[in-house]
């Protein structure tokens, strides 16, 4: 379910960095390669955990799924907020700064 979930949000989060491709305002691509690098983590995990389990892997227990997605949802979000962190710092739209001095000289 962690492979599931951070393969939807790559393939999302790619479909709308390609929409908007010539402009890279908001960083997408950025949060692309976390959610890409997060599902080949999973994917690694996935092929060891075949290894080990063999064909019980295909047969989860519901809580362990509902772990799994509360895993998968958790790097989500956490990719989110490592995103707009970045986003803040770099401030390619320079929104932050206009913000800080407009305070500043008021």
């Amino acid at each position: 379910m962690t492979l599931l979930t951070s393969v939807f949000a790559a393939v999302i989060c790619t479909a709308i960095w390609y929409k908007n491709a010539p402009k890279n305002d908001m960083m997408i691509g950025t949060l692309c390669w976390m959610y890409w690098g997060a599902s080949l983590m999973w994917f690694v995990d996935a092929i060891f955990e075949y290894a080990e389990l063999g064909a019980g892997y295909f047969t989860p227990e519901p809580a362990d799924m509902l772990n799994d997605l509360f895993l998968g949802l958790s790097v989500v979000a956490l990719g989110m907020v490592i995103w707009v962190v970045v986003l803040l710092v770099k401030d390619p739209k320079g929104v932050v700064r206009k913000a800080i001095f407009r305070n500043k000289t008021a």
